[in-house]
């Protein structure tokens, strides 16, 4: 049987989603800025899909801006608040562990002469509060955190950061990139204290190509792509109308069942965790509780290179991810299993598991069952 368990990296689209985007493409493929009656149909699929979001964060639909997913999301972010709030000062602070599309906008801020500080994180992959409070400064502009690790899944405390954040810097700006938590653990903006906030589409069975930024009201944000003047002037360009209404049918079916689909991919987890734990070379960077995310598991097996290991797996019509599936092909040591102190043995021998809610525990069990009879054989090829 296929089991496809790099979720993380992208997700099967829905096939409601997909049939909506055909009716968009085919049908309503008009432009959303047309005044005459085609252009209006495009516009209304916009209109639904920024109120069906909404809804979820519990926020104003005009604080929804349209992008091309999660990447320029973060990069609309970053550079677009950093620029709008240059005036109070050049510090920028995030954490060790971001994905690429954070973590390389920051460096190249820190060529153009901004002060950056990256936080470290304990050995679960989160950080700690005090080392944030530490690091806040009255030149502080921007911090930017992930909610959900895309490699190992740990949570970070972004409540407590929003708080802290806005009681000592009340002029900072603090983004959360909530790519890999969105639809599977609980964010409410303005709850929380976010300011900003990107998602990616494709990671919750939409199409590739979509997301948004979430902006609150008031938020200082310049933009990066100029034009038409499209999405209130933060994103100029003639909207994606077919992903866009596809994003919204997808978003509709993860947040119609949210509890459900949670408490079904901690089952997925847990039990895959279960199955691997007799084995001794293999142990879990993951947390394995309710304070992790619930779709993500990290294994490493001692003795066995992750390349090797996805290889024999694929073989076997089963599909996992070797660290971050999102950065490039080319291998890199991981910042994050670094971060999190792993041994340097295990740095190139861990797989990632993510899965969706797809995904069933018959697929969990052969996965396991394969597994079982691989490691054996490949640890009897190790290199000492």
């Amino acid at each position: 049987m296929e089991c496809y368990f790099d979720n993380s990296a992208t997700t099967r689209c829905s096939e409601k989603a997909a049939e909506k985007m055909r009716q968009v493409l085919l049908t309503d493929y008009g432009n959303p800025s047309s005044l005459h009656t085609k252009g209006m149909a495009a516009e209304n699929y916009i209109k639904e899909s920024r109120e069906t979001i909404a809804k979820t964060l519990k926020c104003d639909p005009k604080e929804i801006i349209f992008t091309s997913g999660g990447s320029e999301g973060n990069n609309l972010a970053i550079f677009g608040s950093v620029r709008a709030n240059k005036r109070i000062g050049k510090h920028i602070i995030t954490t060790a562990v971001e994905h690429a599309a954070v973590y390389m906008p920051f460096k190249e801020l820190e060529k153009q002469g901004y002060d950056v500080t990256f936080l470290p994180t304990d050995e679960k992959g989160v950080i700690r509060l005090d080392d944030l409070e530490n690091a806040l400064t009255d030149d502080t502009v921007l911090v930017a955190m992930m909610q959900v690790n895309n490699e190992i899944g740990s949570v970070m405390p972004v409540a407590e950061a929003g708080k802290l954040i806005h009681e000592k810097c009340p002029e900072a700006v603090f983004f959360v990139d909530a790519i890999q938590s969105y639809g599977k653990v609980p964010v409410i903006p303005k709850k929380m204290g976010i300011d900003l906030m990107s998602v990616s589409g494709h990671k919750i069975h939409g199409p590739k190509g979509s997301g948004f930024l979430y902006k609150r009201d008031k938020v200082k944000l310049d933009p990066i792509i100029f034009g038409g003047g499209q999405e209130g002037g933060f994103r100029s360009g003639t909207e994606n109308v077919p992903a866009i209404a596809g994003l919204g049918v997808a978003v509709q079916e993860m947040f119609a069942d949210f509890d459900g689909h949670r408490k079904h991919l901690f089952e997925l987890k847990d039990h895959l965790a279960e199955k691997l734990s007799d084995i001794e070379a293999v142990s879990f960077n993951s947390q394995l509780d309710e304070n992790s995310a619930p779709q993500i598991l990290s294994v490493s097996i001692e003795g066995v290179r992750a390349e090797v290991l996805l290889h024999a797996l694929e073989d076997k019509d089963i599909y996992v991810s070797a660290g971050s599936a999102c950065s490039s092909n080319r291998p890199a040591v991981s910042r994050t299993l670094k971060s999190i102190g792993l041994k340097d043995s295990l740095l190139e021998s861990t797989v990632r598991f993510s899965f969706s809610i797809y995904n069933t525990l018959e697929q969990v069990d052969y996965a396991s069952d394969v597994m079982h009879e691989l490691i054996p054989v490949l640890l009897k090829y190790r290199r000492f």
